[in-house]
């Protein structure tokens, strides 16, 4: 069950966050922030009352743009298409807050999460070289068309499970068993996440 965050999770993301990144891992103050603050939208999916994926969006009231904050699943529940889930998820918050386009970045070394993006309609915008530190990997900026995303889906199934698919921005978050368990996307502790 996907489901919105509340300051009551903050301990299991944090558990999972620093399982998933653990050069880089946010600080339970950060994580703090993102999930009181009025401008994110944070979720989490659960099963048998097990937290095993979290997912943030940054996306200001009004504002023409929003930001993939993160998105990170269990490694042992990886593969069963729930990054996807959390990502579509995302954007279909993103799109009801009225964002037009949705950024993310995404470790270079990444492809699995990169292909993830690309497959639901994020396209290459830019890189950061040596933005994820302390590894020296560049970040690759990605960008999507919200309005274009929900209407090739429709609006009532923006968000709904392919159960087909496979999915911060790592092998974590996109769902799918890689060798590459490196993080594509960082937080504000490096910069800003997918």
């Amino acid at each position: 069950m996907i489901r919105p965050a509340t300051i009551g999770d903050l301990d299991a993301i944090m558990r999972l966050e620093r399982a998933s990144f653990p050069s880089d891992a946010w600080s339970e103050a950060m994580m703090r922030e993102e999930l009181r603050s009025p401008h994110s939208r944070y979720v989490v999916w659960e099963e048998a009352a097990r937290l095993l994926g979290y997912a943030g969006l940054r996306a200001v009231a009004g504002a023409r743009d929003g930001d993939v904050q993160t998105i990170a699943v269990a490694e042992s529940a990886r593969g069963r298409g729930q990054g996807r889930m959390l990502l579509r998820t995302l954007i279909a918050a993103a799109h009801e807050r009225g964002v037009r386009d949705l950024f993310l970045e995404v470790r270079a070394d990444n492809p699995v999460a990169q292909e993830l993006y690309r497959s639901e309609g994020f396209a290459e915008t830019g890189r950061r070289p040596r933005y994820y530190q302390p590894d020296d990997v560049d970040a690759i900026v990605m960008t999507l068309d919200v309005a274009g995303w929900a209407a090739a889906r429709g609006t009532e199934s923006a968000a709904s499970p392919d159960p087909t698919s496979q999915d911060r921005a790592n092998p974590a978050a996109s769902g799918e068993e890689s060798a590459n368990s490196a993080q594509t996307c960082e937080h504000p502790a490096g910069g800003w996440c997918t």
